[in-house]
């Protein structure tokens, strides 16, 4: 089947669980069957149906297999001809109400079992399947987000995975339970009655094919129900990230429109796919019903009339008309289910079959030191459709720091995209040490970077936590001395629990100027040979740029900078400065060079006001 197939990887480190609730499924089907044969015995006490037979029978007197059900009935009749003679007719009902009971206990305890051991299968697929998806989540390039909301994707995660789940509880009852109950089943009526049964299953293509016309567009509207959700999460999710400026621009009735319009999407597309689902049920019972009539018809004119079937044996054989037709009405609701969840794995495994296009090379180099320069060749990139890096090259010395400085949109922040490989280049190439980036781990070659950006992006936690993020296995004094050089610990002390202290979402129990200096302290934990400068000043006030600039100064001392600036009072003593422009460099020297050179440099400066 289509959907164990593309499910099997996860499903087999839990084989044994399966197994398990195969051979108790199995179990459940045989007790149930049982549990309703077992009742003609006590109707044949009750009803004193029971034909005296006083010699044992022996199955060589009756020939082939239709002539099976009439040998287990001429043994039964003399059971319990025996039993009634040496015991009495109560003492021999007590008897046949215990076997019922036996019967129905063992049915229902294989069930308990069985779903005991589906608890851990469903459970650990789960499990697996999520930690796949967020592992497979954290390993895809930045670029892949930036064309997916980030709203779909915790859609898929979180409710297409429980899709998955409750539709796994409906494929091994649509592959064991249910099917081995009703074949089960129907070999006991055969024995009962050859005819009556074929008779009934003269019935049983039509409902199937009636329940097959229900669902065949249900995973069609499941995915859309799916794919509104993601939109909708979306939403919310914008909403939340952005409520300042939600406020700001009074703009709340237009995101509540467009939230609105989601939900009412969502309500439509849910409604269509419930109808279908609620059809099922009343679908499936009434069909149960005509059989159950067309049973009652035929197979009462047999008792009634013709006299070919006993009493006993009728209403043995409507109880197990019964027992096949609450297990078709399992399997045509677990093959919704399935459907359902055949739509949600889709959905899951586009994301899991997604090839990363920025893969480690096959026979990757682990970098762990660098000793000479970075080296940027000749490289041309873009984004989409134009370039935004046109045959661009710099060298960067060991110990040497290069500020990148231009008008927005210039190319400075894709170079610190390139040089960290979240993407990478159209043309040229970036080297460390002589090495092409592509051809080192990226594990290893992010190892020897450091980065600060514009946006402290910090975590729900406490400060140590955060810290630690740039070296897991730190001490409290190394996280200390950290805070110190980021000119982070003054305020790190005074806060409630100093390093336990939780930031808040996003950081935003700390002020910008806090949220940055630790940052810089993440940063500076880390150690590494090369750092990267996002514009990490430019969105602060004049004192706190003032505290995280000499933190920045501090952790740049005979390290590698590569410093992308706004602020040009900020890379005025840097080894090299760039001045970009649409991507080429304009001009390239110290800050008393170009400002000696009159150029565009200078007229930037100007602009700041900066002398």
């Amino acid at each position: 089947m289509d959907y164990i197939k593309k499910l099997s990887r996860f499903i087999f480190p839990y084989k044994k669980y399966a197994y398990l609730n195969i051979f108790f499924n199995i179990l459940y089907a045989l007790f149930g069957t049982l549990s309703f044969v077992s009742l003609m015995p006590m109707l044949k006490v009750l009803l004193k149906t029971a034909e005296p037979i006083a010699k044992k029978p022996l199955s060589s007197d009756y020939d082939g297999f239709l002539e099976y059900g009439n040998y287990l009935e001429d043994s039964l009749n003399y059971f319990i001809t025996q039993k009634i003679a040496e015991d009495g007719q109560y003492s021999v009902l007590i008897l046949m109400i215990c076997i019922v009971l036996t019967t129905f206990l063992l049915k229902n305890a294989a069930g308990y079992f069985s779903n005991f051991f589906l608890a851990y299968l469903r459970n650990g697929i789960l499990k697996d399947i999520r930690n796949e998806l967020y592992e497979k989540t954290v390993e895809l390039p930045i670029s892949y987000f930036s064309e997916k909301r980030k709203g779909d994707i915790i859609a898929r995660i979180s409710g297409d995975v429980n899709e998955i789940q409750n539709s796994l509880l409906a494929i091994l009852e649509l592959l064991v339970r249910e099917p081995l109950t009703i074949i089960f089943t129907i070999i006991v009526m055969f024995t009962i009655s050859l005819k009556l049964t074929i008779f009934v299953f003269v019935f049983i293509p039509i409902s199937g094919m009636v329940i097959s016309w229900v669902g065949k567009s249900l995973k069609k509207h499941s995915k859309r129900v799916q794919e509104e959700n993601g939109a909708f999460l979306s939403v919310l999710d914008e909403t939340l990230n952005g409520l300042k400026v939600i406020k700001g621009f009074n703009a709340e009735s237009r995101f509540t429109s467009v939230f609105k319009n989601s939900t009412s999407r969502l309500y439509k597309f849910a409604n269509d796919l419930a109808h279908r689902q609620n059809l099922a049920s009343p679908t499936s019972e009434f069909l149960g019903i005509v059989v159950i009539a067309v049973i009652l018809l035929y197979g009462g004119r047999m008792v009634l009339v013709d006299k070919t079937l006993s009493p006993d044996e009728f209403i043995t054989y409507m109880a197990l008309a019964y027992n096949i037709l609450t297990p078709a009405k399992a399997i045509s609701k677990a093959s919704y289910k399935v459907k359902s969840g055949n739509a949600s794995a889709d959905r899951v495994l586009e994301i899991l079959n997604t090839t990363s296009s920025l893969k480690d090379a096959e026979n990757a180099k682990t970098k762990d030191s660098f000793t000479s320069e970075i080296a940027i060749q000749n490289i041309s990139f873009k984004y989409k459709e134009d370039y935004v890096l046109k045959n661009f090259s710099i060298t960067v010395p060991k110990g040497k720091s290069v500020a990148l400085v231009g008008q927005s949109g210039s190319g400075k922040s894709t170079i610190a995209n390139l040089v960290t490989r979240f993407y990478d280049v159209n043309e040229g190439a970036i080297a460390i040490d002589g090495d092409d980036i592509r051809q080192l781990t990226k594990h290893s070659l992010r190892s020897l970077m450091g980065l600060v950006t514009q946006d402290s992006i910090l975590f729900n936690d406490t400060v140590k936590n955060n810290v630690l993020v740039g070296k897991e296995n730190a001490s409290d004094e190394e996280v200390i001395n950290a805070l110190k050089i980021a000119n982070a610990w003054e305020f790190v002390k005074e806060k409630e629990g100093g390093l336990d202290f939780n930031i808040g979402d996003s950081g935003n129990n700390l002020s910008g100027g806090q949220k940055q200096r630790l940052s810089i302290a993440r940063a500076v934990l880390k150690n590494p040979p090369i750092m990267i400068l996002d514009e990490a000043t430019s969105a602060l006030d004049t004192e706190s740029e003032s505290l995280v600039q000499d933190a920045l100064d501090k952790m740049m001392q005979n390290r590698t900078s590569i410093i992308i600036a706004h602020r040009l009072s900020t890379i005025q003593n840097a080894d090299e400065i760039i001045v970009m422009n649409k991507g080429e460099i304009a001009e390239q020297g110290t800050h008393n060079e170009l400002i000696a050179k009159n150029g565009v440099y200078k007229k930037l400066v100007d602009m700041q006001s900066f002398e």
